[in-house]
């Protein structure tokens, strides 16, 4: 029975593009990738709870192979486009104090508007 997913844009546009390239459909390029994944995976070079431990922090980069690496870093990119809750919080925090809160595009730091204070307080 056919499932549907969600992918993103850019993962969907480098299957579109592949598939293309090698005259697959859509489909049978994620198949492709899927089957080669997995292949890797069970190939004996790649460990992927090395992989985890090292986006723990409890392994070093240095202790993965090649094909790890390239999975981990993919994980760590992903990770690291979006902010956690603790995140959020701590630059929450140095808005409502007026304090630099990130980098503009030419990376300048970029300050909150410092909080208005109340008459007498």
């Amino acid at each position: 029975m056919a499932q549907s997913v969600k992918l993103s844009d850019d993962v969907m546009a480098l299957v579109r593009r592949e598939s293309e390239l090698q005259s697959r459909s859509v489909a049978g390029q994620i198949t492709h990738w899927l089957r080669i994944g997995r292949a890797i995976e069970k190939s004996g070079n790649f460990n992927s709870n090395r992989i985890s431990e090292v986006l723990a922090g409890a392994r070093e980069t240095r202790d993965l192979t090649g094909e790890e690496k390239d999975v981990w870093l993919d994980s760590f990119t992903e990770a690291m486009a979006e902010p956690d809750a603790g995140e959020e919080a701590f630059f929450a925090r140095r808005r409502a104090l007026g304090l630099g809160v990130g980098l503009d595009a030419g990376g300048n730091l970029v300050r909150a508007a410092k909080p208005k204070t109340k008459p007498g307080a």
